[in-house]
């Protein structure tokens, strides 16, 4: 093994290991002094109810762990934005199931929670699988309510959805663990069955001060909104549960019961190992992510048996692009190449460039996929475009347009890794999050941005040097230097896929060696899913 691939290794389990800090701080959601309170009420936390609701010894993921990594300090931080969410088996049925955190602001809605949030139903809508909701909420977080309340993806986007996917046939359970208070309440009731906890569950359009305020009734929370209220009176809720345990085990028995409609029909066989080990995905992507590596050598280190059908191998070899499987499902697979290559061009080193033969041939492999019913794996580590005179008078643009065109189109699940870089209109055209993948997650060493670190700060330096030219003021080089290295280091913050991360942008960041796993968990959920349309592009400059 080669000194560079030592060194690849190593940085890379130095950010894996900088990756399971900042997730061990952020599973302590508001902090172990809330969690010992939450269970002095005899409650459990977030993560503890999605644990005992999963069926034991079965794989699942979470999205958007790191979910306002960095956000609201000056509200004290929302980690994981305040709700945890979770594609998993309940009852041997993969279900997303959406769990406020009570020791992150009594589980208050900040704007990121309502993106959060809205996410989860999103996905659960795309790939028609049941949503459990976990309910223990004090609502709308008030400073900041005109950021989460009126607008069209804010709070009330939530209960659109409830009534889009209960006419959608998507089935919406609900349990009320906690609060449940003011517009959260019809969460409940628009969910198809509905569970409270005695004791602890309560749901109120307004709590007992506000009753007091608005109309002078003198009562308590309990005979306002609690289990016998809505179990025995309102009949808001369908099951009054003596705690969190039984309200689980109950969903648990709901679950079970549903039945089952047809699927979309993704192929899968048995599932075979990868080439290599653990290690072997850890060595291709460098510190900086500027050396080159041979992207078939990573593919074959997630595909099954390491085996990969190459499309058009000596044509546009900027983009890899072919066939493979999964842990058994068929997919075909679209990455950007980072090696030098020889061909009838002579040597060309790529670094995550796209040519036009490239889009040209991407765009192809994306239309036989969508014609076989093939699900679609992007791996992103591109750099942008080819720019130059050659590359305009060569039609790029129109090669660009056609690429997007026909993967914005697909009508197969998309799935988006971020290997390395993903910058500017390559972030588009390799389909990034505007583009509707059903997952996109990053690896540790993922950049996203407009443009590198290095080149974005130096447009923004002779930007700032024009302005204070005008002004007459004359920089040294050494006050060059200095601005530089402040512009660079506040770009490359801003470039860390945390960032991307806290914002959504990527639903998680995840050890490489469980690439395998989102993949297979995220065709899984996309074959509840039929495809009832027909693939058709738009107008194309040929």
């Amino acid at each position: 093994m080669s000194i560079e691939i030592n060194r690849n290794i190593d940085e890379m389990k130095l950010k894996i290991s900088k990756m399971k800090t900042i997730s061990e701080r952020t599973k302590l959601g508001g902090g172990q002094k809330n969690i010992d309170k939450l269970h002095g009420q005899g409650k459990m936390t977030a993560r503890e109810r999605i644990t005992a609701l999963l069926d034991p010894e079965t794989d699942s993921i979470e999205i958007g762990e790191f979910v306002g990594e960095g956000m609201y300090k000056e509200h004290g931080g929302c980690p994981s934005g305040g709700v945890v969410v979770v594609m998993g088996s309940v009852s041997r049925r993969l279900c997303i199931i959406v769990a406020n955190d009570a020791t992150v602001k009594a589980g208050a809605w900040f704007p990121i929670t309502g993106k959060k949030n809205l996410r989860a139903q999103e996905i659960a809508m795309e790939n028609k699988i049941p949503i459990i909701y976990l309910v223990d909420s004090a609502g709308v977080f008030l400073p900041m309510q005109d950021e989460i309340f009126p607008d069209k993806e804010h709070f009330g986007r939530i209960f659109r959805n409830n009534a889009r996917m209960s006419a959608m046939g998507i089935p919406q359970i609900s349990a009320v663990m906690g609060s449940c208070v003011a517009g959260g309440a019809y969460l409940p009731i628009m969910s198809d069955e509905s569970l409270i906890v005695e004791g602890t569950g309560s749901i109120f359009l307004a709590g007992s001060y506000l009753v007091k305020a608005a109309i002078g009734e003198d009562i308590d929370n309990e005979s306002l909104g609690g289990a016998t209220t809505h179990c025995e009176i309102s009949g808001v809720t369908d099951y009054k549960m003596k705690n969190d345990t039984e309200c689980l085990q109950k969903i648990r028995n709901l679950i079970d019961k549903l039945g089952h409609k047809p699927n979309a029909g993704f192929d899968r066989t048995e599932s075979r190992k990868p080439n290599g080990d653990k290690e072997t995905i850890y060595s291709f992507v460098s510190e900086d992510n500027s050396k080159p590596y041979a992207t078939q050598d990573l593919i074959k280190s997630i595909v099954d048996g390491g085996e990969f059908d190459e499309y058009k191998e000596l044509y546009g070899q900027s983009i890899v692009c072919g066939y493979a499987r999964v842990d058994g499902w068929a997919v075909g697979i679209v990455a950007n190449q980072r090696k030098v290559v020889k061909s009838k061009k002579g040597e060309m080193q790529f670094g995550g460039v796209i040519y036009s033969d490239s889009a040209d041939k991407a765009a192809r492999f994306i239309m036989n996929c969508n014609q076989k019913r093939i699900p679609l794996v992007f791996f992103q580590d591109v750099t942008g475009f080819m720019v130059g005179s050659r590359s305009e008078h060569g039609g790029i643009i129109k090669d660009g347009a056609k690429l997007v065109n026909a993967m914005a189109n697909s009508i197969v699940p998309k799935f988006t890794i971020v290997v390395g870089n993903s910058y500017g209109a390559g972030n588009y055209a390799m389909c990034g999050k505007a583009y509707d993948p059903r997952l996109m997650i990053a690896w540790p060493s993922a950049k996203i941005a407009v443009m590198g670190g290095s080149q974005a700060a130096n447009t923004i330096l002779q930007i700032q040097l024009a302005a204070l030219k005008n002004k007459g003021e004359v920089i040294s080089e050494d006050q060059k230097n200095e601005i530089l290295d402040g512009i660079k280091a506040k770009y490359e913050e801003t470039t860390t896929p945390y960032y991307a991360a806290s914002r959504l942008w990527v639903d998680a960041v995840i050890d490489p060696s469980e690439t395998r796993k989102f993949i297979s968990i995220g065709i899984a959920a996309a074959n509840h899913a039929p495809i009832t349309e027909e693939y058709r592009l738009g107008v194309l400059q040929t």
